[in-house]
């Protein structure tokens, strides 16, 4: 008998890992879950907008979703309209890749206040996800303060300065399109607790931030040092990449002078110590710091800025699922390098934590396969039958792969002129358009 394997999430860890198995010599049936009526997971709801070609990986998961062994099943949530008990009852494997959709908390006081938005909240407003459609963030605020020195840090920031002709050829929702455009926003502070040797974001990303139509970066070119220090510890490739952020962030506090609407001040050696402000923001407390042995640590100087709004983008977190082992300190599951008990696995990061680039994630997948195949010799369970007959029993509403294409041509044939596509934005909006209402 084929071997029934359900895969949890449809996002790179989930598509890769589905890959991996239709390309094996053994008969396989993969079954692959999503909470939500569109697959791709973080590829459309985590890539910034005006990223289009890192999207395009989409169209290879879409071929993997299209072959014979894999079936798509969306809009079911599993934890919801299912149990993950039941569902391994189901399944010879259950795989679990629902990455990591929460943010990491700062820590510090006020960061409950109205005003302060996590990163995976904010980008998924943006980029339109269901969940974040009612976010309604307020941008009528000169200064904003972003949290962060990563890629997503960098995301942020950008297109909040973008104009609407360089956000329109974009994936961008037009309702954000609206909000960035109407935007009191003239000033945006990008603060991290460590200096710009310790910067995470890749160079890419980072020269973006100097050709920007309307938004000058600026930096203090006395922190720069003139080259990563030899007594730091990292792979050549890595000393190349940050050798290659510090000449970037040169160049920028050479054209600081320029006088543009907008700026990007990218300020290191800064920790946030508390948000201020009543029921919503005010402003945010800042402690210098100092790197000491790779950590930041506080010097006793403070300073604040006066802001409205705080965007953290301090990295994320999985919120787990029930019957999943799981450690909640670390915000990823409990493995044996992604085997989390008979039949069950883990992959991407739910397994690892929220590190790497899409890329990463192939051969978690290929790995996450090559488990299965070694641990379970022969299919015993009845799969996705079982699958539909308990969803449509319950009275669910799947979402088949054909169904996704009706979406997808939808989307793409409602675009604004020079968009790839205008983002169904609700799962009921979704569900109307297949059912022809």
């Amino acid at each position: 008998m084929p071997i029934h394997v359900a895969i949890v999430g449809s996002g790179p860890s989930g598509f890769y890992t589905a890959e991996a198995l239709a390309k094996s010599d053994t008969d396989c049936r993969i079954d692959i879950i999503e909470r939500l009526p569109a697959p791709h997971g973080l590829i459309r709801y985590g890539v910034a907008p005006d990223h289009q070609t890192t999207k395009n990986v989409s169209r290879n998961f879409d071929k993997t979703a299209a072959r014979g062994e894999v079936n798509f099943y969306g809009n079911v949530d599993v934890g919801h309209d299912i149990s993950l008990d039941e569902l391994r009852a189901m399944y010879d494997a259950v795989v679990i890749a629902i990455g990591s959709p929460e943010d990491n908390k700062l820590g510090i006081p006020g960061e409950d206040k109205d005003g302060v938005i996590g990163s995976a909240a904010f980008v998924g407003w943006y980029n339109g996800h269901p969940d974040f459609v009612d976010l309604a963030p307020d941008l009528d605020t000169a200064n904003v303060c972003v949290i962060g020195n990563g890629n997503v840090a960098i995301d942020i920031t950008r297109l909040l300065v973008k104009t609407r002709a360089e956000l329109s050829h974009t994936d961008i929702t037009n309702d954000a399109l609206d909000a960035i455009e109407a935007a009191a926003i003239t000033d945006i502070h990008m603060l991290g607790r460590r200096g710009p040797v310790e910067a995470k974001y890749t160079n890419k990303e980072l020269r973006e931030m100097g050709d920007l139509e309307n938004c000058v970066p600026r930096i203090d070119a006395s922190i720069l040092p003139a080259a990563v220090p030899e007594d730091m510890e990292m792979s050549d490739r890595d000393r190349r990449l940050r050798n290659k952020n510090l000449d970037t962030l040169r160049e920028f506090a050479l054209g600081a002078a320029e006088d543009l609407p907008k700026r990007v001040h990218f300020q290191f050696f800064a920790a946030p110590r508390e948000i201020l402000g009543g029921d919503k923001v005010e402003g945010i407390r800042m402690e210098r710091t100092e790197v000491v042995d790779g950590r930041a640590v506080g010097t006793g100087e403070f300073f604040e800025i006066e802001t409205n709004l705080v965007l953290p983008a301090v990295g994320y977190r999985s919120g787990g699922m029930e019957g999943l082992p799981f450690n909640d300190d670390w915000g990823v599951a409990i493995s044996d390098d992604g085997r989390a008990g008979e039949g069950l696995y883990v992959v991407g990061w739910i397994k690892r934590g929220p590190t790497g680039v899409i890329g990463t994630n192939r051969p978690d997948g290929q790995e996450a396969a090559k488990q299965i195949l070694e641990d379970i010799a022969e299919g015993s369970k009845p799969g996705r039958e079982a699958l539909e007959a308990f969803v449509t029993k319950n009275g669910g509403r799947i979402v088949d792969f054909d169904d996704w294409l009706t979406l997808d041509a939808h989307e793409k044939a409602e675009a604004r002129e020079g968009a790839p596509r205008e983002k169904l934005i609700t799962v009921a909006a979704m569900l109307r358009v297949l059912d022809g209402a």
